[in-house]
């Protein structure tokens, strides 16, 4: 497989993950552009990245990027998502991938007029460990799923200007970690929810600070997930079936899991390499799928994620200025 020349956009925590891996891995960020040059230009000096750009157009009419990794509040993304692939960059964007669905439809639309993958990074579909899962549903061993159980709630002091928070940084739990919550329950479901039930708590800004949420389909599978910005929750997910159950302790990054059947004796212990970052997976599968390879970055599985939490926003009247 080629070397790849990635550029990113944007310099926050996520950003800086994903480039101390790039750097690790031998083959950092070739560029890198952020609204504040100077953040940039700091970025690029700690991470060995060789290009700053003084403007996203700069960028974008770079011909040597093969891929744009975008990390910017999500209210931004779009406008990356459309320019780079009018630009016929491979696009792999921070999640949420879009504010909607509708975003998501035109997003989804321009790649493939242009012929470049798009792709959210999100660790769930990509992590070892829930493959390794995932052959256990397929050969039979666990049986038909009948319920999963999900809860992330993350305790972030009330400050209306942050983008917890501001209806202007598209704030809310839905779209900052509800949408890791909703990609584990869309992983196992054999289709997506069609009945959406939920009562939910809005902060003063009108963004969602706690909910819970029951979701089936017409296999009659079911989900409930709780959310929370004021109350900090064990981040615990079980998917259970006609055999037995699956526990994942910290279900967006998991490295393990353990399988509990009716008729063993002994839990099924499932691990993967701790030691490798998440993201790299990311990475890795995100460059098979550019170069032809097997495309394993579930677009379709985001596609109805962002269905429920848009329909989960528009019940609840969460609306975002770009929205309205």
């Amino acid at each position: 497989m080629k070397n790849y020349n990635w550029a990113c956009i944007g310099c926050g925590d996520i950003a800086s993950d994903m480039a101390k891996v790039m750097a690790e891995r031998g083959n950092p960020f070739f560029g890198v552009y952020s609204r504040t040059y100077e953040k940039a230009e700091a970025f690029a000096k700690k991470y060995g990245i060789e290009k700053v750009y003084s403007c996203a157009d700069e960028l974008f009419a770079d011909e040597s990027i093969d891929i744009v990794y975008i990390a910017t509040p999500h209210n931004h993304h779009i406008e990356y998502i459309l320019k780079a692939a009018e630009s016929r960059k491979h696009i792999l964007c921070e999640k949420a991938i879009t504010l909607n669905s509708s975003e998501l439809a035109l997003a989804k639309k321009l790649c493939d007029e242009n012929g470049v993958i798009l792709a959210e990074a999100q660790t769930i579909y990509h992590m070892p460990v829930y493959e390794t899962v995932e052959k256990y549903i397929k050969d039979g061993t666990l049986g038909r799923l009948k319920l999963i159980d999900v809860n992330f709630g993350t305790r972030k002091e009330y400050d209306e200007t942050n983008r917890f928070y501001s209806p202007n940084l598209a704030g809310g739990t839905m779209l900052d970690i509800g949408v890791y919550a909703f990609s584990f329950v869309r992983r196992f479901l054999s289709e997506n929810a069609g009945e959406i039930k939920s009562t939910v708590s809005l902060a003063p800004t009108g963004v969602d600070e706690q909910a819970v949420i029951l979701t089936s389909n017409s296999k009659n599978e079911m989900a409930c997930v709780t959310l929370s910005f004021v109350a900090k929750l064990p981040r615990t997910a079980v998917a259970s079936f006609e055999n037995g159950w699956v526990e994942f302790d910290n279900f967006n990054r998991a490295t393990k899991a353990r399988i509990t059947l009716f008729d063993a004796r002994q839990p099924i212990d499932v691990k993967s390499d701790s030691s490798i970052s998440p993201l790299l997976y990311e990475v890795c599968d995100m460059e098979q799928a550019v170069s032809g390879g097997e495309n394993k970055m579930h677009l379709d599985l985001t596609e109805d994620v962002m269905d429920i939490m848009t329909r989960l926003r528009n019940e609840w009247g969460v609306v975002y200025p770009e929205e309205k």
